[in-house]
């Protein structure tokens, strides 16, 4: 029995009801999925399309389970050192093995997770090339693919603009083993494992013991469950790699535009104790028609500063299964909403403003209801990172080539791709005490990277209108602006999210905040490179922390 499955019926009588959006192999029809989502979730959850297991196959039949899975699965490494035993292992790589939920809640010193994993970055596959792990932490899914008003982009440094792409990307790409030359071997084999599985494989048995085929097809033999509406129908026998592979990205698709936190009817958030604090109070949970976030988040600074008697939320109101702390909203609560809502009246804040704290300046980023702006910023952590192992300032004195410098010698600076497999890609690694040239600098390696073309037109916009340039303005004036920039993630539910920034350097709320304060410190005087001006509006002091952490602790809720 798989640990998804174990867990379900150990924990299953303590849950009042099920989370609407969740899925679990062997329990999604149970809770009235469509078929493209409980399929999708398969897909999500398959083995055999890495590389591995390709390389690795017995007789070449993918039917067959591997003598010996990739070392890689054996153990999930925990941020504090810890190790657990990989809920994949004997396997090979899927997609939540880095984006896990359930599969270790039962372990002490783990727990639940929102669709994200527990180490600081994951291992992937060893191909001798020494990435031993993805250069970034994995971000939680869970609302990573909600609906919203401006462009949108996906994974940390907006290399793609739509979830299709990213899902082709990844399971034909490096996580999953493949190297960048490799990628009309990974399409081949995506395809022969469709056409060929027979529906016997343990992962299959969950889902009703159907043959890809079968499923894919709409075959007579596919129960209602599990029968695909026409659109996502293929026959594999007669498709194209490349269909097959872009069928099965429609149906990972469906799948994790589901992971969403809980909305009622009117489509507002209601689950955690900040939400159940903004009902009892009669104060607005999302944004009127044509309201911006940022204007929403304003309108309720207005709307909580005149509470005179609040109504605060205590476990009378309901109680955590999955969270070590209590369900409250109360006014050490109400005193982090209030920093965190509160804006500098200039940037940088006056003197007087920056003694005084109280200034979170968060709502330019993080705005509610969802609390991200989706969009792309510099907040010093690559700087952080790289500082704290080549000494300080050293960032700041790191040579970073323009864009005639970088894309003349693409070898070197560029990330690999199919044009460059063998390509160092030295500003998209993790960071090295031997090799001062790794670090990560995020969208620099996506903008006006000519192996990247999709993405250009929107990224290359949002990055001219972030730093109040025309549209018009050109890729060399612009590629400096996003040294270290990086996608804004949300905050519900951080506490099943950590270690957290795309480093996955800080261990705990409180880190992330105090990071802030030290930052916000920099900016101002001018020592972080490239930083938001956002940045450097944050006014804080040591009290703030700890209202603010429990104000976003105050965002959790029990993601199942």
């Amino acid at each position: 029995m798989s640990s998804r499955l174990g867990f379900l019926l150990v924990v299953s009588s303590l849950l009042a009801a099920c989370h609407r959006n969740s899925h679990h192999g062997g329990t999604a029809t149970e809770a009235g999925d469509p078929a493209e989502v409980v399929n999708g979730e398969r897909l999500f959850l398959e083995t055999r399309f890495a590389q591995f297991f390709a390389a690795n196959m017995i007789g070449g039949d993918v039917n067959v389970p591997l003598a010996d899975g990739d070392p890689t699965m054996d153990t999930i490494v925990h941020a504090n050192g810890s190790t657990f035993a990989g809920p994949f292992a004997g396997l090979s790589m899927n997609c939540r093995q880095c984006h896990l939920v359930d599969e270790l809640v039962l372990e002490a010193g783990a727990g639940m997770r929102t669709y994200t994993e527990f180490s600081r970055r994951p291992a992937i596959p060893d191909r001798g090339d020494g990435r031993a792990t993805a250069p970034r932490n994995s971000p939680p899914l869970v609302n990573a693919f909600i609906a919203r008003s401006v462009d949108t982009f996906l994974h940390f440094d907006g290399e793609f603009v739509t979830i299709a792409d990213l899902v082709r990307g990844t399971i034909t790409g490096r996580n999953y083993g493949w190297n960048a030359d490799e990628a009309a071997a990974a399409l081949a084999h995506l395809a022969k494992v469709i056409r060929e599985d027979d529906g016997s494989g343990a992962l299959a048995a969950e889902f009703g013991g159907l043959a890809y085929a079968d499923v894919f097809a709409g075959a007579a033999n596919v129960p209602a469950a599990f029968r695909l509406p026409p659109a996502f129908q293929i026959d594999v026998t007669t498709a194209t790699d490349q269909q097959i592979l872009d069928g099965v990205a429609a149906l990972i698709v469906e799948y994790v535009n589901g992971l969403e936190f809980v909305r009622d009817e009117n489509g507002e958030f209601d689950t955690s104790p900040f939400d159940v604090f903004l009902a009892k109070n009669g104060l607005p949970r999302q944004p009127d028609p044509g309201e911006s976030d940022l204007d929403f988040s304003r309108r309720l600074r207005g709307n909580v500063n005149s509470l005179v008697n609040p109504l605060f939320v205590d476990e009378t109101d309901a109680t955590f299964t999955f969270h070590d702390h209590d369900f409250q909203f109360g006014a050490t609560e109400l005193s982090g909403l209030k920093v965190f809502l509160a804006e500098p009246s200039s940037i940088p804040p006056p003197p007087g403003e920056i003694v005084l704290g109280g200034k979170g300046n968060c709502i330019q980023c993080h705005p509610a209801p969802a609390f991200t702006d989706f969009l792309l910023h510099n907040i010093g952590t690559t700087q952080l990172e790289y500082d704290n192992i080549h000494g300080t300032g050293t960032f700041a004195a790191l040579a970073i080539p323009d864009l005639t410098t970088r894309n003349g010698d693409p070898a070197q600076f560029l990330p690999p791709s199919a044009a460059l497999p063998a390509a160092e890609g030295v500003f998209l690694r993790v960071p090295d005490a031997g090799d001062p040239r790794f670090t990560d600098l995020g969208v620099w390696n996506v903008l006006a990277n000519p192996n990247m073309p999709t993405p250009q037109a929107t990224l290359h916009d949002a990055i001219a209108i972030a730093n109040g340039l025309p549209t018009g303005t050109a890729d060399d004036v612009l590629l400096p602006l996003t040294i270290a920039t990086f996608k804004t993630p949300g905050l519900r539910d951080l506490s099943h999210g950590g270690p957290y920034m795309h480093t996955g350097q800080f261990d705990e709320i409180e880190d992330v905040l105090g990071h802030y304060l030290l930052f916000s410190a920099i900016a101002r005087v001018g020592n972080a490179r490239n930083s938001d001006p956002q940045l450097s509006g944050i006014a804080l002091v040591g009290s703030d922390l700890v209202t603010l952490a429990a104000f976003l602790r105050s965002l959790d809720e029990d993601y199942e």
